[in-house]
């Protein structure tokens, strides 16, 4: 490199070349670009390290189930099935498969708040696999979503709760629910993208999720209800996808039902997977 002098016969530095530069920032040997999978895997690291550094976060995957379980055992199980034991055979895989859809909705906020904090336009320039940042927040909370289903049959086992279908049964029972529950999230990763703020994920996240739940088959029998009611429950998907989860549960496995969910499942994938890219690719 070429250097000057100035009056004082000091040396400066002359501006260096074009091609100099080039030669030092244009590497030989790029590195190769990461896989779909591991970069998939990376950010759903990165949102288990947020549970890690904010535990409050289990909150919900934690003592609500425990809330729920505990009050509807005890407070409707002597009225609607003669003692509290007894209804905790029917309810408990009800009361699992609505907690963890009800948990779903936090993806949905969580992606609207990294959206607010303007992390998803670091994102964005990274030379990767583009749905491996919403794929991660999945994953992750596949965690907070397993960590639920046994909170609930811990609690359930203590109570009294006896799966006649026995561990098969139930971890079977427990892997539909999570495959189906990935799919479902995709809605609210959707609603994150969408909408202006987590309030109006939430605010619209509940308004769908209430009815689902309420108006199933969760808490009573759907043939105990008046005829335009059960019409509605019926096509509920919540209830096929407790139907399936409670004949599993139950050791008298549901072909029909547990098809229904997996190609329900599979749909809603297809659907809200290619909305949720086309936003996030716009936004």
């Amino acid at each position: 490199m070429s250097t000057t002098a100035v009056k004082d016969n000091e040396p400066v530095l002359a501006a260096p070349k074009a091609e100099d530069l080039a030669a030092v920032l244009i590497a030989k040997n790029r590195p190769q670009r990461p896989s779909a999978l591991s970069t998939s895997v990376t950010f759903g690291w990165r949102a288990m390290l947020k549970i890690k550094h904010v535990p409050e976060q289990l909150f919900d995957v934690t003592a609500f189930p425990i809330m729920m379980t505990l009050m509807f055992t005890y407070l409707f199980g002597g009225a609607l099935s003669g003692s509290p034991t007894q209804y905790l055979q029917f309810v408990l895989p009800g009361i699992m498969a609505s907690s963890i859809l009800m948990i779903t909705m936090y993806t949905g906020i969580s992606v609207n708040t990294d959206i607010e904090k303007g992390v998803f336009d670091r994102f964005r320039t990274l030379p990767i696999w583009r749905p491996s940042a919403m794929v991660g927040y999945l994953l992750g909370d596949m965690l907070r979503y397993l960590i639920a289903s046994l909170v609930i049959l811990g609690v359930g086992l203590i109570m009294g709760f006896r799966p006649a279908g026995g561990f098969g049964g139930v971890a079977a029972a427990i892997l539909l629910l999570l495959a189906f529950s990935f799919a479902f999230s995709w809605i609210w990763t959707m609603f994150g993208l969408l909408l202006r703020s987590e309030k109006s994920v939430m605010g619209v996240s509940m308004m769908v999720l209430f009815p689902l739940t309420f108006l199933s088959n969760i808490y009573v029998n759907p043939e105990t209800m008046p005829g335009w009611l059960q019409a509605f429950v019926d096509v509920n998907p919540v209830t096929h996808v407790v139907a399936a989860v409670r004949s599993m549960m139950d050791g008298n496995w549901d072909g029909g039902e547990i098809t229904w969910v997996l190609i329900a499942g599979a749909v809603i994938l297809a659907i809200f997977g290619t909305l949720t890219m086309r936003l996030y690719n716009r936004k």
